[in-house]
C-alpha cells in the first residue's frame, strides 16, 4: 500500500510536455515564403490582368470551349464502347479474337496521340476516296475533317487504355460469382450485365475519370491541325491584339473550370459505385 501511495504521489509531480513538431513549422514557413514570392512575381509581371475576364467570355473562346467539351465527351464515349468490346475480345476463348485485341492495344497505345491525329488528318495523301462498293463514295478530305481526325486520334488511343482498364475491372470480380450465376441459369450476357459489371465499376470508374480529365486537356493537340479548341481560340485572339499571356490565362481558367466539373462528377460516380465498400 505504501508503495502504491508513493507511485501516485510521484505521478502527481509529472509534467506533460507537448511534442514540438519543428519540421512542420519550418515546412509550412518555406511553403508560405514560396507562395509569397510567386504572388509577388506575378503581381510584378507585365500582364494586363484586367483584360483576362474579357477574353474569358470572348466569342471565339466560348466556341473553342464548346468544341473542346464536345470533342472530349465524344472521343471518351467512343473509347469506352470500343474499350469494352476489346476487353471482352481479350477474354474470349477464340485465339484469333484474343490476338486481334492484343494487337489493337499494342498499336494504338504505342503510337503518340499527336502522330495519330496527323496520320488521320493526312489520310487523303494515301487514299483519295473512301468508298463502300455499291453504297457510297466520297473524297477523303471531305469525310476526314479536322474534327473527325482529332476524334479518331484521341478516341482510338484512349480506347486502347480503356480496354486494359475494363479488363482489369472484370478480372477483379471473383470467378466464383460467375460460376454461381451460371448455376442459377443466367446467360453469359446477363451475368456480365447484372453480376460482373456492377462490381467491376468500382475498379473501372477512378482511372476512367482520370483519363477523361486527360482527354479534356489532350484536345489541345487538335490545335495543330486547325481545329478550333481552347488553345487555338486563344492563339486566334492573340494574333489580333498580341496579348498572348492574357489570352492563354483565359484559356487556362476555362481548363480549370471544366476539369473541376469533371472531378466533381467523378467523385459522385465513385461514391455511387462504391456503396457498401468499407472505407
Amino acid at each position: 500500500m505504501a508503495g502504491d501511495t508513493s507511485v501516485a504521489e510521484a505521478g502527481d509531480d509529472l509534467v506533460v510536455v507537448p511534442l514540438r513538431h519543428w519540421g512542420r513549422w519550418v515546412g509550412g514557413a518555406v511553403i508560405l515564403a514560396l507562395l509569397g514570392a510567386l504572388g509577388w512575381a506575378l503581381a510584378d509581371a507585365k500582364i494586363d490582368y484586367a483584360a483576362v475576364p474579357g477574353f474569358f467570355t470572348h466569342d471565339i473562346m466560348l466556341r473553342g470551349l464548346v468544341n473542346t467539351v464536345v470533342l472530349a465527351v465524344t472521343a471518351q464515349a467512343g473509347a469506352i464502347v470500343l474499350g469494352v468490346v476489346i476487353a471482352l475480345l481479350r477474354r474470349s476463348a477464340n485465339p484469333v479474337a484474343r490476338w486481334f485485341a492484343a494487337g489493337y492495344v499494342w498499336l494504338f497505345r504505342g503510337l503518340p496521340v499527336l502522330l495519330q491525329i496527323l496520320l488521320w488528318f493526312n489520310l487523303a495523301l494515301v487514299f483519295e476516296n473512301i468508298s463502300i462498293p455499291g453504297l457510297f463514295e466520297e473524297k477523303t478530305n471531305v469525310l476526314v475533317t479536322a474534327f473527325v481526325a482529332a476524334l479518331l486520334g484521341l478516341g482510338l488511343n484512349e480506347s486502347a487504355y480503356m480496354a486494359e482498364i475494363v479488363r482489369a475491372g472484370l478480372n477483379s470480380v471473383d470467378h466464383g460469382q460467375v460460376e454461381a450465376a451460371k448455376a442459377i441459369g443466367m446467360t453469359p450476357a446477363t451475368t456480365l450485365r447484372r453480376v460482373v459489371l456492377p462490381q467491376a465499376m468500382r475498379v473501372i470508374i477512378p482511372p476512367t475519370g482520370n483519363n477523361f480529365i486527360n482527354m479534356l486537356k489532350g484536345t489541345s493537340m487538335a490545335s495543330v491541325i486547325g481545329f478550333l479548341e481552347l488553345i487555338h481560340a486563344a492563339n486566334n485572339i492573340a494574333s489580333r491584339n498580341l496579348q498572348i499571356m492574357e489570352t492563354l490565362l483565359a484559356a487556362a481558367a476555362w481548363y480549370m473550370v471544366v476539369v473541376s466539373v469533371a472531378s466533381v462528377g467523378q467523385h459522385f460516380l465513385e461514391r455511387h459505385y462504391g456503396k457498401g465498400v468499407a472505407r
